[in-house]
């Protein structure tokens, strides 16, 4: 147990430490700024002092004694959290402290640079996040961060447990092993990511004999193991229970305590069904769209001209989509395939079955689709064919994220979940373009778009489109 506080203590440290190294950093490579503006390098990193440097390092220090105090509060050097959460918050707090530091710096009527003030926050708000990173990175590998961990369960709730836990390897959880109570059903040995237990004595006097690995109890059913959570819970000060609640929108729930009462009420709402939420949504598309189309003008003309040039036909291929409400819409992209590719793909039934049969079970897409141009396979590995589309963003049929848009033929495909679909704006891009695209089945698909409407908010379309960046430069699932 000694071992275990140390290593608790030497965590938080590593990470407390690691945050105040990036603050100091920042605070001092924000001089580069000046040096670029109107100084020499010696006035702006060695002059300094001289206006008025003991005020402003001890303001400082005193705004970077708030914030790590701050992230403390929150649980960020003991609890561990996904990594998108956590950098949500941990910007959320950079902010607020930020503004502290104008305040302070206002009052005081000090003339500070507001250059150095600028560049000090930017560059926290990039070297704090980074900084965790690679001091999480160096604690697992040293084994300092990694938790061993097992799952009370051996259900489906429990395997989507562990792919969770497995998806966040920042958080440390090593999942060793699964727990089957008694009279729970097990599937053959082979199926489960980690070794099976069958826990026939008491579940505590279990996890005792094994140094009290951390629990995550993941039951299909909580409902029947009460006692068994009230009775972990007594002897865990940080016990995690994931409960089976898929298909409710769990970003917009909210929970009620009553006092003196053991009730727990959930209200559960769906945001993108608010009207100030999807105008915050519109306002958001409009300005990045804009801006993204004027930024990337010299690429879009560019790949035009690439188009024209290798047969001549025109550059913009438009095509009816379902849309928000269930209308249509016309749906621009940079053409890349042949003039005539739907009289081909109307031709493989009866000329080439098996191209056909596996277009409709490849999410309607093949590997390596005869129609395409030269200059088409490479758009569409890089998804710039979906450029166009910020046009249909500014038009107002579309969206930056949300769900891939629908063909009239697709949509006695998309089941019970269509409902969900029509709600929102279709999006150029969404959680099933990151998740594998057309690697992924359609059932897939329409779960993933069911899941990003129930739990919209403005923070996960933008950890999206960073996404998107990533997965189209690795070029993930694209063809």
């Amino acid at each position: 147990m000694k071992l275990r506080l140390d290593n608790t203590l030497l965590t938080k440290l590593a990470l407390i430490a690691g945050d105040v190294a990036a603050l100091l950093a920042a605070f001092i490579l924000a001089r580069a700024a000046n040096w670029g503006y109107d100084h020499s390098f010696g006035e702006a990193f060695f002059g300094w002092w001289g206006e008025r440097g003991l005020i402003r390092l001890g303001v400082f220090a005193l705004v970077m004694a708030l914030a790590v105090v701050w992230f403390w509060s929150v649980g960020h050097y003991s609890r561990r959290k996904p990594f998108w959460d956590e950098l949500r918050e941990t910007l959320r707090i950079l902010v607020l402290v930020a503004a502290v530091d104008v305040v302070l710096v206002f009052l005081g009527k000090w003339q500070f640079s507001r250059l150095w003030l600028l560049a000090t926050w930017l560059l926290a708000f990039a070297l704090v996040p980074t900084l965790r990173i690679l001091i999480k990175r160096a604690l697992l590998r040293l084994g300092r961060w990694r938790r061993p961990t097992v799952i009370v369960g051996v259900g489906s709730n429990a395997r989507e447990a562990y792919a969770a836990l497995c998806s966040e390897p920042l958080m440390g959880f090593e999942v060793v092993a699964f727990l089957a109570l008694p009279g729970e059903a097990l599937s053959p040995q082979s199926d489960y990511p980690a070794p099976v237990s069958v826990v026939d004595e008491d579940i505590v006097a279990w996890l005792e004999n094994r140094g009290m690995p951390h629990v995550v109890v993941a039951l299909d059913s909580l409902l029947e193991q009460q006692l068994l959570i009230q009775r972990l819970s007594m002897r865990y000060a940080d016990l995690n229970v994931i409960p089976s609640i898929r298909g409710l929108p769990l970003l917009g729930m909210e929970m009620t305590h009553f006092f003196s009462h053991e009730v727990l009420m959930l209200r559960v709402r769906n945001n993108l069904g608010r009207r100030g939420i999807r105008l915050i949504k519109r306002y958001f598309d409009i300005v990045a769209a804009g801006a993204l189309l004027v930024a990337l003008f010299p690429l879009l003309a560019a790949i035009a001209w690439k188009i024209w040039r290798e047969d001549g036909g025109p550059f913009i291929y438009s095509q009816q989509r379902v849309g928000r409400d269930g209308r249509m819409f016309k749906f621009y992209k940079f053409r890349s395939m042949v003039h005539n590719a739907d009289a081909l793909l109307e031709s493989w039934k009866i000329q080439h079955p098996e191209l056909h049969q596996e277009y409709v079970a490849n999410n309607f897409k093949l590997r390596n689709d005869p129609r395409l141009l030269h200059i088409g396979a490479w758009i569409r590995q890089t998804s710039l064919d979906e450029l166009p589309q910020l046009w249909n963003v500014l038009k107002g049929d579309m969206s930056l994220v949300g769900p891939r848009p629908l063909l009239a033929r697709e949509l006695d495909y998309y089941g019970d979940t269509l409902p969900l679909y029509i709600q929102t704006r279709p999006g150029i891009t969404g959680l099933w373009q990151i998740s594998g695209r057309s690697e992924t089945t359609f059932l897939d698909r329409a779960n993933l778009d069911a899941w990003y409407v129930r739990n919209w908010s403005l923070w996960y379309d933008i950890v999206i489109l960073l996404k998107t960046v990533k997965v189209v430069f690795a070029k993930n699932g694209a063809y």
